[in-house]
Parts: C-alpha cells; sequence; structure tokens
C-alpha cells in the first residue's frame, strides 16, 4: 500500500518552480548534506512499514514530519550528549555524518529487525543509540529521559569543579528531544522546573531542551499555542521557536540556542514547531480521529518539500534531481533492508539476559576490631572513609548536607569533603535519581539519598525504567553506576504513618540486574554499604540499600545497657551472602532488616523452652543468598520466614519459592506483616510482625508434622 506521505512528496516536487525566495545561512553543500538525512530518515520509516508488512520487522513509531530536528543536529557537536526523542531519525543521520566510519542506515534497520548483531541494543530493542556518536539510548518512554538529561548537564560542570575526567569537553552542551504531549507530563515538568531552579540560584548547567511540537500526542491533541503558553516566557529558560519544517530557519534557530547555551551554560528550551506524518505508527489509522483537511495540511507542510522547495528556489538541484535523490536513497535504504530482514535474532535466554549477569559472590574483608557503633554512625563513618578514597564520588539529596540527614547520618560530611560533593537538593525525588543517571553516565560515583522508602514511589521509574535498563538496552555500552541509599521499613517509636514507616519492597525487587542491600547490624551496614559502592565503581550497578530506620540509633539487643547491638564499622560483605547465627538443629529462623533484632530476641525465648533455633540474616533482598539459604534449611529440616513486609509482594514469597526450585523436603512456613498500609501510632502494631508472632509460629511449626 503507497503511504500518502510518499506518492504526496512525488506529485508535489514534480510541480516545484524557482520562486526566488532569498537564501539563508546554510550554504549549498551543507544544504544538500542535510537533505540527505532527512531523506534518509524518510526512507527508514517507510522500509519499516515494509518490513512489518513482510512479518520481518517489528517497529514502526517513525520520525515523518519530524526531519528538521536534522538542523539541531548540525548546529551541535558530535561530543554533545544526546538524550533523544523516539522520533529523531534525521537528527540521527546528521549526526553520524559528523562522525568518520559510522554505518548509521544499517545499525537502524538491525534495530527494527531485531537483530543480534545491532550495535547499540543488539537486538533487545529499537533505540536511537550510540557510543560513538554519545547518543545515549533511550525507549519509548514518556519523558522519563528528562531527569537523567538534567543530571548529565549538571554532571558535566560539577564534575570539571572537581577535576574528576568525564567521556565529554567540559564545554560540552547536553540536549535532550521529547514530543510536545510528553511536555505535560509529570516528569517533564518536574525536571524542567529542577533546571529552572538551578538556573535561578546561578548553578551552571548547560541543557538544551528540544520540544519537537507536532500538536498531537497519539490521537490527543496538543491545544494550539499551549508550549510557547507554558514555556515560551518562564523566568530562567531562554526561550528559541522555530518551524521545523522550515531548513534555513531551524538551522538558524537550533544554532542560536546551541551556541546559547554553550556560552552562558544556562537551560534553553528550543520549541521546534514540527507535523506527525504517517501516524503515530504502523498500527494506527489516524482518519479515525483526524479531518481530512488537517491530514492535507501537515502533507503540504512535509519538511521533505519544503525542503525541496528551498534547493530549488537556490538553483541546487531541479524537480527532476530532487526526485532522483529521493528515489536513490530509497533504493539504498530498501537494499539494506533486504539484506539484513533476516538478520539473526537472539536465541536463547542467556543472549538475552547477558547484559544482566548476576554478581558473583566474593570472599569479602574481615571485619576490623574495635570500638563499636550504631547502624547510623557505621554508615556514617563508612561514607566519610569512601568520600576520601574515591575523588569522584558525590552524596546529596534531601536534608543530606547542612543539616546532616533527619536522623543524622550524613552528619559532619558536608565539612568534611565538601559542598562540591556533599549537597542539598530540592524536594523532588525524580530529579534527585536523575542527577544520579547523569553522575553516573558523566563517570562519577553517585549516591544519593531518597529520605523515606515511601517517597521512592513517586519516582520509581527512574530506576525501573532508566537505570536498570540503561545497560540491557545498550548492551553495557552504558551504565549508570550508583547507590541509592533509602531509610525504610517501621518500627520507628514516635514518629509514625504510612510515609515514614513503609515496607512495600516489591517495586524494587522485580527489576532485573539491581542490587538490593538491607542490613541489620552496624558491621553490616557498614561492609554492605562498601560492597555496594564497589559494585557500583567496578561493575556498573545500580545499587538500592535500605536502611532500616528503627535500628538507627538502637544500641541494646536482648537487655537495657547490654549494648549487644553495638559492633565496629569496616570491611567488606560480599554481595549475595546471607549471616548465620547460632547453630540450633530444631529450626532455621530467616530473616532481615528489623526481622533480625527480633528473630534474635525469639530464638532465646524460645531456646528457654527447649526449642533450638539458628536464625540467617539474608542481607541481600537481590540477589537472594540462596546457597546459604538452603545449606541453614538442610541443616535443621524446618524453615520459618520471619518477614516484616507483607504477606502479598513480600520477601517471603521468594524465599520460599528459592526453596522449593531446589526441591527442599522439609517442613516450611512464614509469618508476616499484613497486607496493609502502616497507620499512626499504636495501631501499627496491629499490622505488623512482632517478636511474639515470631515465637508462635515457631512453636507450631515445630510441632507440626513433617
Amino acid at each position: 500500500m503507497t503511504e500518502p506521505a510518499d506518492a504526496h512528496f512525488l506529485e508535489a516536487a514534480a510541480a516545484l518552480t524557482p520562486s526566488g525566495r532569498p537564501g539563508g545561512p546554510l550554504t549549498g553543500e551543507r544544504c544538500l548534506e542535510l537533505f540527505d538525512s532527512q531523506l534518509g530518515s524518510r526512507h527508514l520509516d517507510l522500509a519499516a512499514r515494509w518490513l512489518q508488512a513482510q512479518g520481518r520487522g517489528f517497529y514502526t513509531i517513525g520520525s515523518s514530519g519530524h526531519e528538521g530536528n536534522a538542523a539541531v543536529a548540525a548546529a551541535l557537536r558530535p561530543d554533545d550528549p544526546a538524550l533523544l526523542h523516539y522520533r529523531a531519525g534525521a537528527f540521527f543521520l546528521e549526526r553520524a555524518r559528523q562522525v568518520p566510519g559510522q554505518t548509521p542506515l544499517r545499525d537502524v534497520l538491525l534495530g527494527l529487525v531485531a537483530a543480534a548483531e545491532e550495535p547499540i541494543a543488539g537486538g533487545r530493542h529499537k533505540v536511537f543509540g550510540s557510543h560513538p556518536l554519545n547518543v545515549i539510548p533511550q525507549t519509548s518512554t514518556i519523558a522519563s529521559h528528562l531527569p537523567r538529561a538534567l543530571g548529565v548537564a549538571f554532571a558535566l560542570e560539577r564534575a570539571a569543579r572537581l577535576d574528576v575526567e568525564t567521556p565529554w569537553p567540559s564545554d560540552a552542551v547536553t540536549v535532550c528531544s521529547f514530543g510536545d504531549a510528553s511536555a505535560n507530563h509529570s516528569t517533564a515538568t518536574g525536571a524542567i522546573n529542577a533546571a529552572v531552579n538551578c538556573a535561578y540560584q546561578g548553578l551552571p548547567l548547560p541543557l538544551l531542551l528540544v520540544c519537537e511540537d507536532n500538536g498531537i500526542g497519539i490521537s490527543v491533541r496538543t491545544p494550539p499555542g499551549w508550549i510557547h503558553a507554558a514555556y515560551g516566557s518562564r523566568p530562567g529558560l531562554a526561550y528559541f521557536h522555530a518551524d521545523g519544517c522550515d531548513l534555513t530557519d531551524a538551522y538558524a534557530v537550533s544554532t542560536q540556542a546551541a551556541a546559547w547555551v554553550r556560552e552562558h551554560r544556562r537551560p534553553a528550551f528550543l520549541h521546534l514547531r514540527t507535523v506527525r506524518l504517517m501516524g503515530h505508527a504502523g498500527s494506527d489509522v489516524e482518519s479515525s480521529y483526524r479531518t481530512p483537511a488537517d491530514l492535507a495540511a501537515d502533507l503540504d507542510r512535509d519538511p521533505l518539500l519544503q525542503t525541496a522547495r528551498l534547493l530549488v528556489d537556490q538553483g541546487l538541484a531541479t524537480p527532476a534531481e530532487i526526485i532522483d535523490r529521493y528515489e536513490a536513497k530509497r533504493a539504498e535504504v530498501m537494499a539494506l533492508a533486504e539484506k539484513v530482514a533476516d538478520a539473526p535474532r537472539l536465541s536463547s535466554a542467556a543472549e538475552v539476559m547477558a547484559p544482566l549477569r548476576p554478581i558473583e559472590p566474593s570472599q569479602g574483608v574481615a571485619q576490623p576490631d574495635g570500638e563499636g557503633v550504631t547502624v547510623a554512625q557505621a554508615i556514617n563513618r563508612t561514607l566519610g572513609e569512601l568520600l576520601d578514597e574515591r575523588p569522584g564520588m558525590v552524596v546529596f539529596g534531601e536534608d543530606v548536607a547542612r543539616k546532616g540527614g533527619v536522623y543524622g547520618v550524613t552528619r559532619g560530611l558536608m565539612k568534611k569533603a565538601g559542598a562540591a560533593r556533599v549537597f542539598d537538593t530540592i524536594l523532588d525525588e525524580q530529579s534527585i535519581l536523575g542527577l544520579a543517571l547523569g553522575f553516573g553516565l558523566a563517570g562519577m560515583l553517585p549516591v544519593p539519598e531518597i529520605q523515606y522508602l515511601a517517597y521512592l514511589h513517586n519516582a520509581a521509574d527512574q530506576i525501573r525504567g532508566e537505570a536498570a535498563t540503561l545497560p540491557f538496552f545498550s548492551s553495557g555500552q552504558y551504565r549508570n553506576p550508583m547507590v541509592v541509599r533509602i531509610p525504610g521499613y517501621a518500627y520507628q517509636k514516635g514518629f509514625g504513618g504510612h510515609f515514614h514507616n513503609d515496607n512495600a519492597v516489591a517495586a524494587l525487587r522485580d527489576i532485573p540486574g539491581i542490587v538490593i542491600a538491607s542490613p541489620s547490624r552496624p558491621d553490616d551496614a557498614a561492609g554492605m554499604l562498601r560492597a555496594c559502592v564497589d559494585a557500583a565503581e567496578t561493575d556498573g550497578r545500580v545499587c538500592v540499600m535500605l536502611e532500616p530506620i528503627a535500628l538507627y540509633h538502637v544500641r541494646d539487643l536482648h537487655d537495657e545497657g547490654d549494648d549487644g547491638w553495638l559492633a565496629p564499622a569496616g570491611g567488606t560483605v560480599p554481595v549475595g551472602r546471607a549471616r548465620t547465627y547460632g547453630d540450633g538443629r530444631d529450626l532455621t529462623i530467616v530473616t532481615f532488616a528489623n526481622g533480625l533484632r527480633m528473630s534474635l530476641r525469639a530464638a532465646r525465648r524460645l531456646a528457654a523452652r527447649g526449642v533450638r533455633c539458628r536464625v540467617l540474616d539474608l542481607r541481600w533482598l537481590a540477589p537472594l543468598p540462596v546457597d546459604d539459604l538452603l545449606r541453614e534449611a538442610r541443616a535443621t529440616g524446618a524453615v520459618l520466614v520471619a518477614d516484616e513486609t507483607r504477606r502479598t509482594g513480600g520477601v517471603s514469597e521468594g524465599v520460599l519459592t528459592a526453596l522449593t526450585d531446589a526441591g527442599f523436603q522439609g517442613r516450611v512456613a512464614r509469618v508476616t506483616s499484613e497486607d496493609s498500609f502502616i497507620p499512626l501510632g499504636d495501631a501499627a502494631h496491629h499490622v505488623l510482625l512482632s517478636e511474639k508472632a515470631i515465637e508462635d509460629a515457631a512453636e507450631k511449626l515445630i510441632r507440626s508434622p513433617l
């Protein structure tokens, strides 16, 4: 079936006549080069539809109507980091022109057919990404890459201030493109607000935001003038507007905008007015929600047709030569499409999951002797040591610098390491994690804090959809090393309620490839933090450290004044290795976080009644320490999982499944908190795991027949 955009271009181009319109800033040679990038992008879209019709292609979201973004690429340098909208075909081709040895047409086609040899994602998704081109791959998300772009721009300047080398020059500009519909998403508005906030404070932020405004989001119309009204006069955000269908105007304004950001090191908003041709994707029937007049008007504004008119007006090509170039590009792209259509695809789970390879547990480093400290003190001391050892490490979040954290965990670190390395952020979790994503890409080691676990859920997609997917969709060529510290769980005394007591960990536990640490004791907290930093720095891992708030300042275990919860800080705890307490032969209690202290206290009382327990602290919720779990389970033949998280979606489900998968034949049971949010005050005790519940469940399990 002939695409209307294809037929209309051929008909209209053949009828072009010189109009005598004056030329612009583009030389004839440059104009022809940009036209070639535009043509390549258009024919990639046509090839995508053909491949899908043949049953050999899998992706048809195209760039038709947005080919004016070739001018944005021309206005920037190839060493400017780019995070691109999924309609950035012409930008990608034009940037590739600037770097020798590239094969962008073939690369994009390999992505369309999910070929294993595709050079960025390796057949896992069709993305615009390339390490040689400094194009950081993004999937088909709605503005979720804007916080990361903010972070890259911020990290450029902060790294230069700290004399830390980055992959990009110190005068680079970060460019981030997105659509008009995406501009309404809270992620976009939050990132742009954070950028403006930086500008207001005088903090350097070389970020060029490019809104490609085609007036429609799938089928939902953007009100005319909305983007200008929302962003055209915002203090702290320089605004530039260009007609993306007019190559001369797009190039002139893009050049001006890029130069302004490069010189002033402040954010700018480039509003590029475009059209959308060929629908949202191959399955989209535009006639069901757009009028024939609207569709015809967009065809008349086709940027390829406008560039062809420019070339004819300037005497750079005749209509016949325009059509010859168009058909020659079609032939080139289709020949490549035919060659790659049957290229081998990923053929096993191992190939698909190669970028998500598990961490092999190390031996760790022994804990030193010395003064016993609390969990909070252990984390504080370890952070201070790590800041001394690793000049590229930065610690940041809400209240972490001047105040030293809500619970004093980061107290004194800003004075120790300086305000450039330990600093406060705005109260926006998406921006905090976006900064971490940018710092990681810039070669630094970010350790952000999300103030409470409940606050993470406002921004979990920055870990799930951005951080965790980047190595997967770049075949490991790009990484997001970071250690996200999150005070969490329940049992706080005198400070309750849902938003400061949250035990919902399922949103983290099902993210492939991340490491989740959950220390209980001070020595483990120090050693696990160090292990997370090592995993982030050496292996590019995304690590999350869930710190039990209720144990931050605990000193005693069984009796007041026994100091049984203090321990020296130091050493390294191997990722994915559990810790066993006791050698009882009757029952293994499997637990973590606050559950460890409760289980040890319960085990002591059970021992007085003749029930000999050993307690296994999982320590790591991902990867689960399955080998250690099985060893301790088989030692007693009976397992009770004491899980302070919820019965549905909690950790115990994974533990019991691991035992079943391994063929464990012993007795098993679990005791958990209820499937409830955590209320204020004493009411919390009705829904949370308790020591008595652990004791009762243990005695019931021991009495039960095998």
